[in-house]
């Protein structure tokens, strides 16, 4: 881990979190934040994830699978369908990337440091949510700056094109909370990313994000029915284009959303304060 430092709050040694104020709290996560930031600084390969996947991407579906899926020379079309799914996809992919990160700090022993600091422990988790929001919207910025470069329409008003946005921003830091708890419980970087890698391979592929499931068979149609990523997939998807239903997908993920987190967050954080 780097040399970046945290100021240390104006906090008396050995006070317990319960005791901590929100503004104090607030504080330590600024401070965890600029930390953060400060890695990402001295350590720019750590984007390239976040720089490169979005491109690679979706010229890889539009222009190997788009003629395939969509047929010879309707690669526009494809175009509308592909982007808003995988504006769903990249928050999971960078979610992943969480729970890796906070094994390795558990194993370089970063975590050991913020141990000795008077700090509320939620903060730590809290910052690095902070942080992979900023990265998650990076990767949709380049993502859709790539999509109309290559002739994507935002058919939809600009409120429901920012919508769209805000939803795959919300629903990615939902998902965040699961691969810390995921990142807390493994022992290894390695085993956090087999196991993620066993959930977002159904997930990804056996939804709408990267075609109609019109044409799959029942048993897995009635999955993608039920599975977060086409729910959101089709919300993104109704909203930049324009047309289809838009209030049911869109309540259906926040739902998840809000699930997700209620149940994940508080484990995880419990988890983190038991190990800390």
């Amino acid at each position: 881990m780097s040399a970046a430092t945290v100021t240390a709050p104006a906090v008396q040694p050995g006070a317990d979190e319960g005791r901590i104020g929100l503004r104090a709290n607030l504080r330590h996560i600024g401070a965890l934040v600029r930390r953060n930031a400060l890695q990402i600084k001295q350590d720019p390969e750590s984007m390239m994830d976040v720089l490169l996947m979005p491109i690679i991407f979706i010229l890889l579906f539009v222009y190997v699978f788009g003629g395939q899926i969509a047929g010879k020379g309707h690669q526009d079309a494809y175009l509308q369908h592909l982007v808003p799914g995988l504006m769903a996809m990249m928050g999971m992919n960078i979610a992943m990337a969480v729970g890796t990160g906070v094994n390795e700090d558990f194993r370089k022993g970063v975590m050991d440091r913020f141990r000795t600091l008077p700090i509320a422990r939620s903060s730590v988790l809290i910052a690095k949510i902070v942080v992979e929001i900023g990265r998650m919207l990076v990767a949709i910025a380049i993502l859709l700056a790539m999509g109309l470069v290559m002739g994507l329409q935002i058919k939809g008003s600009m409120l429901e094109f920012a919508a769209a946005i805000v939803l795959s921003t919300m629903f990615g830091a939902a998902l965040m909370w699961i691969f810390i708890l995921l990142g807390l419980t493994a022992k290894t970087p390695q085993a956090v990313q087999g196991m993620a890698m066993l959930v977002l391979m159904p997930l990804q592929f056996g939804s709408s994000i990267f075609t109609p499931t019109t044409n799959m068979p029942g048993w897995l149609q009635s999955f993608t029915d039920v599975n977060p990523l086409s729910q959101l997939a089709d919300a993104a998807r109704a909203l930049i284009n324009g047309e289809g239903p838009v209030a049911h997908p869109v309540l259906i993920t926040l739902a998840w959303t809000v699930a997700i987190t209620a149940v994940t967050m508080p484990l995880a954080v419990r988890k983190f304060r038991r190990k800390t």
